[in-house]
Protein backbone atom coordinates (compact mmCIF):
# COMPACT_ATOMS: atom_id res chain seq x y z
CA UNK A 1 0.00 0.00 0.00
CA UNK A 2 1.12 3.28 -1.11
CA UNK A 3 0.58 6.58 1.22
CA UNK A 4 -0.11 9.18 -0.87
CA UNK A 5 0.90 13.06 -0.15
CA UNK A 6 -0.44 15.82 -1.79
CA UNK A 7 0.76 18.94 -1.46
CA UNK A 8 -1.49 21.53 -1.67
CA UNK A 9 -0.89 25.07 -3.24
CA UNK A 10 0.58 24.84 -6.66
CA UNK A 11 -0.31 21.28 -6.71
CA UNK A 12 -3.95 21.07 -7.11
CA UNK A 13 -4.78 24.56 -6.48
CA UNK A 14 -3.71 28.13 -7.25
CA UNK A 15 -5.70 30.38 -4.88
CA UNK A 16 -5.16 33.86 -6.80
CA UNK A 17 -3.20 35.56 -4.03
CA UNK A 18 -5.79 34.67 -1.39
CA UNK A 19 -3.14 33.25 0.88
CA UNK A 20 -0.35 36.05 0.45
CA UNK A 21 -2.86 38.88 1.09
CA UNK A 22 -4.46 37.43 3.86
CA UNK A 23 -0.91 36.90 5.55
CA UNK A 24 -0.05 40.36 4.36
CA UNK A 25 -3.07 42.00 6.37
CA UNK A 26 -2.90 39.17 9.48
CA UNK A 27 1.08 40.74 10.00
CA UNK A 28 -0.13 44.19 9.41
CA UNK A 29 -3.37 44.16 11.98
CA UNK A 30 -1.25 42.30 14.52
CA UNK A 31 2.17 43.27 14.01
CA UNK A 32 2.21 46.48 12.36
CA UNK A 33 4.37 45.27 9.51
CA UNK A 34 4.43 42.51 6.76
CA UNK A 35 8.79 43.03 6.28
CA UNK A 36 9.74 42.66 2.78
CA UNK A 37 6.66 40.90 1.55
CA UNK A 38 6.58 41.77 -1.93
CA UNK A 39 10.02 40.10 -2.64
CA UNK A 40 9.68 37.31 -0.38
CA UNK A 41 8.54 33.34 -1.55
CA UNK A 42 6.34 31.64 0.27
CA UNK A 43 6.37 28.49 -2.09
CA UNK A 44 7.83 25.43 -0.59
CA UNK A 45 7.65 27.30 3.43
CA UNK A 46 5.02 26.87 6.11
CA UNK A 47 2.44 29.32 7.06
CA UNK A 48 3.94 29.64 10.52
CA UNK A 49 7.73 29.79 9.17
CA UNK A 50 6.38 32.53 6.38
CA UNK A 51 4.83 34.60 9.14
CA UNK A 52 8.35 34.38 11.99
CA UNK A 53 10.77 34.88 8.82
CA UNK A 54 9.01 38.09 7.39
CA UNK A 55 8.86 39.56 11.06
CA UNK A 56 12.63 38.30 11.89
CA UNK A 57 13.53 40.48 8.43
CA UNK A 58 11.63 43.53 9.37
CA UNK A 59 13.78 43.15 13.02
CA UNK A 60 10.52 42.68 14.75
CA UNK A 61 10.54 41.31 18.15
CA UNK A 62 7.45 39.82 17.72
CA UNK A 63 9.81 37.04 15.84
CA UNK A 64 10.57 35.59 19.07
CA UNK A 65 7.52 35.71 20.62
CA UNK A 66 5.05 32.65 20.29
CA UNK A 67 2.06 33.96 21.42
CA UNK A 68 2.32 36.89 18.89
CA UNK A 69 3.04 34.43 15.96
CA UNK A 70 0.31 32.24 17.12
CA UNK A 71 -2.13 35.18 17.13
CA UNK A 72 -1.13 36.51 13.44
CA UNK A 73 -1.56 32.80 12.66
CA UNK A 74 -5.06 32.80 13.77
CA UNK A 75 -6.03 36.30 12.54
CA UNK A 76 -4.37 34.85 9.09
CA UNK A 77 -7.55 32.43 9.06
CA UNK A 78 -10.34 34.58 9.54
CA UNK A 79 -8.74 36.90 6.69
CA UNK A 80 -8.16 33.97 4.63
CA UNK A 81 -11.80 33.26 5.09
CA UNK A 82 -12.97 36.36 3.87
CA UNK A 83 -10.60 36.32 0.69
CA UNK A 84 -11.82 33.05 -0.43
CA UNK A 85 -15.42 34.02 0.25
CA UNK A 86 -15.17 37.16 -2.19
CA UNK A 87 -17.36 37.21 -5.32
CA UNK A 88 -14.44 38.12 -7.14
CA UNK A 89 -12.31 35.35 -5.65
CA UNK A 90 -10.98 32.63 -8.34
CA UNK A 91 -9.59 29.27 -6.75
CA UNK A 92 -8.26 27.24 -9.89
CA UNK A 93 -8.38 23.04 -9.49
CA UNK A 94 -5.21 22.13 -11.60
CA UNK A 95 -5.01 20.21 -14.14
CA UNK A 96 -5.92 16.58 -13.94
CA UNK A 97 -6.72 16.92 -10.77
CA UNK A 98 -10.07 15.77 -10.31
CA UNK A 99 -9.29 12.83 -12.69
CA UNK A 100 -6.09 11.77 -10.50
CA UNK A 101 -8.10 11.94 -7.30
CA UNK A 102 -11.30 9.60 -9.05
CA UNK A 103 -8.42 7.23 -9.91
CA UNK A 104 -6.62 7.22 -6.53
CA UNK A 105 -9.79 6.68 -4.88
CA UNK A 106 -10.25 3.08 -7.04
CA UNK A 107 -6.77 2.21 -5.84
CA UNK A 108 -7.75 2.98 -1.86
CA UNK A 109 -11.29 0.87 -2.57
CA UNK A 110 -8.79 -1.46 -3.68
CA UNK A 111 -6.47 -1.63 -0.49
CA UNK A 112 -3.42 -0.31 -2.82
CA UNK A 113 -3.21 3.66 -1.38
CA UNK A 114 -4.22 5.74 1.23
CA UNK A 115 -4.56 8.97 0.04
CA UNK A 116 -3.35 12.41 2.45
CA UNK A 117 -2.47 15.44 2.26
CA UNK A 118 1.26 17.31 3.41
CA UNK A 119 1.31 21.22 3.21
CA UNK A 120 2.62 23.93 4.99
CA UNK A 121 -0.81 25.25 5.22
CA UNK A 122 -2.24 25.68 8.71
CA UNK A 123 -5.14 22.73 8.98
CA UNK A 124 -7.83 25.80 9.17
CA UNK A 125 -6.34 27.51 6.04
CA UNK A 126 -5.52 24.11 4.08
CA UNK A 127 -9.61 23.10 4.80
CA UNK A 128 -10.94 27.19 3.33
CA UNK A 129 -8.01 26.53 0.75
CA UNK A 130 -9.42 23.14 -0.89
CA UNK A 131 -13.62 23.96 -0.31
CA UNK A 132 -13.08 26.87 -2.16
CA UNK A 133 -11.96 24.20 -5.20
CA UNK A 134 -14.76 22.26 -4.49
CA UNK A 135 -12.61 19.73 -2.92
CA UNK A 136 -13.79 18.15 0.32
CA UNK A 137 -10.96 18.36 2.95
CA UNK A 138 -12.10 14.66 4.04
CA UNK A 139 -11.84 13.28 1.15
CA UNK A 140 -8.01 13.14 2.18
CA UNK A 141 -7.85 10.62 5.12
CA UNK A 142 -5.03 11.93 6.73
CA UNK A 143 -2.42 14.95 6.85
CA UNK A 144 0.33 16.52 8.33
CA UNK A 145 -0.02 20.37 8.51
CA UNK A 146 2.36 23.69 9.40
CA UNK A 147 0.56 23.58 12.37
CA UNK A 148 2.02 20.39 12.91
CA UNK A 149 5.82 21.37 12.75
CA UNK A 150 7.49 25.19 11.10
CA UNK A 151 9.42 22.90 9.00
CA UNK A 152 8.59 21.03 6.70
CA UNK A 153 10.99 17.92 7.04
CA UNK A 154 9.16 17.49 10.10
CA UNK A 155 5.44 16.33 8.28
CA UNK A 156 6.37 13.48 6.40
CA UNK A 157 6.86 11.00 9.97
CA UNK A 158 3.86 13.03 11.26
CA UNK A 159 1.55 11.95 8.21
CA UNK A 160 3.23 8.36 8.38
CA UNK A 161 2.18 8.50 12.17
CA UNK A 162 -1.38 9.32 11.44
CA UNK A 163 -1.37 7.10 8.61
CA UNK A 164 -0.31 4.08 10.53
CA UNK A 165 -3.09 4.23 13.19
CA UNK A 166 -5.90 4.65 10.66
CA UNK A 167 -4.46 1.44 8.54
CA UNK A 168 -3.26 -0.29 11.32
CA UNK A 169 0.28 -0.75 9.27
CA UNK A 170 3.20 1.21 8.91
CA UNK A 171 4.50 3.29 5.72
CA UNK A 172 8.31 3.93 5.78
CA UNK A 173 10.80 4.80 2.81
CA UNK A 174 9.12 4.42 -0.79
CA UNK A 175 5.84 3.29 0.53
CA UNK A 176 5.11 6.83 1.10
CA UNK A 177 5.32 9.06 -2.40
CA UNK A 178 5.07 12.96 -1.82
CA UNK A 179 3.65 14.44 -4.61
CA UNK A 180 4.19 18.93 -4.98
CA UNK A 181 5.38 21.58 -7.29
CA UNK A 182 9.01 22.75 -5.62
CA UNK A 183 12.31 21.80 -4.40
CA UNK A 184 11.45 21.52 -0.43
CA UNK A 185 8.65 19.05 -1.45
CA UNK A 186 11.34 16.92 -2.68
CA UNK A 187 13.42 17.47 -0.34
CA UNK A 188 11.46 16.83 3.10
CA UNK A 189 10.86 13.30 2.25
CA UNK A 190 14.43 12.19 2.50
CA UNK A 191 14.45 11.77 6.14
CA UNK A 192 12.12 9.16 5.95
CA UNK A 193 13.11 7.78 2.33
CA UNK A 194 10.12 8.76 0.58
CA UNK A 195 9.75 9.30 -3.25
CA UNK A 196 9.03 12.49 -4.48
CA UNK A 197 6.44 12.69 -7.47
CA UNK A 198 6.94 16.38 -8.74
CA UNK A 199 4.93 18.89 -11.17
CA UNK A 200 5.81 21.76 -12.34
CA UNK A 201 2.67 23.89 -12.04
CA UNK A 202 3.80 26.05 -9.59
CA UNK A 203 7.01 28.28 -9.65
CA UNK A 204 9.78 25.95 -10.96
CA UNK A 205 9.99 24.43 -14.00
CA UNK A 206 10.78 20.52 -14.83
CA UNK A 207 14.70 21.06 -14.95
CA UNK A 208 14.98 22.59 -11.57
CA UNK A 209 12.72 19.58 -9.85
CA UNK A 210 14.25 17.00 -11.78
CA UNK A 211 17.61 18.69 -10.41
CA UNK A 212 16.24 18.67 -6.75
CA UNK A 213 15.80 14.88 -7.27
CA UNK A 214 12.39 14.02 -7.69
CA UNK A 215 11.86 10.65 -8.98
CA UNK A 216 9.56 11.53 -11.49
CA UNK A 217 8.63 14.78 -12.37
CA UNK A 218 5.70 15.94 -15.27
CA UNK A 219 4.55 19.28 -16.58
CA UNK A 220 1.24 18.88 -15.54
CA UNK A 221 -0.73 15.98 -13.16
CA UNK A 222 -3.10 15.82 -16.63
CA UNK A 223 -2.24 12.29 -18.20
CA UNK A 224 -3.70 10.46 -15.22
CA UNK A 225 -1.88 6.45 -16.24
CA UNK A 226 1.48 7.89 -16.29
CA UNK A 227 0.84 9.40 -13.02
CA UNK A 228 -0.24 6.76 -11.48
CA UNK A 229 2.18 4.62 -12.96
CA UNK A 230 5.03 7.04 -11.41
CA UNK A 231 3.28 6.45 -8.17
CA UNK A 232 3.33 2.64 -8.06
CA UNK A 233 6.53 2.61 -9.71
Amino acid sequence: MKLVLFDIDGTLLWTDGAGRRAIRQALLDEAGTAGPIESYRFDGKTDPQIVRELLTLAAHPAARDEARLQAVCGRYVELLAAELARPTQRTTLLPGITELLAALGDEEAAGRALVGLLTGNLERGAALKLRSAGLEPGRFRVGAYGSDSRQRPDLPAVAARRAAALAGRTFAGEDIVIVGDTPDDVACGRPVGARAVAVATGFYDVAALRAAGAAHVFATLADTAAVLDAIFA
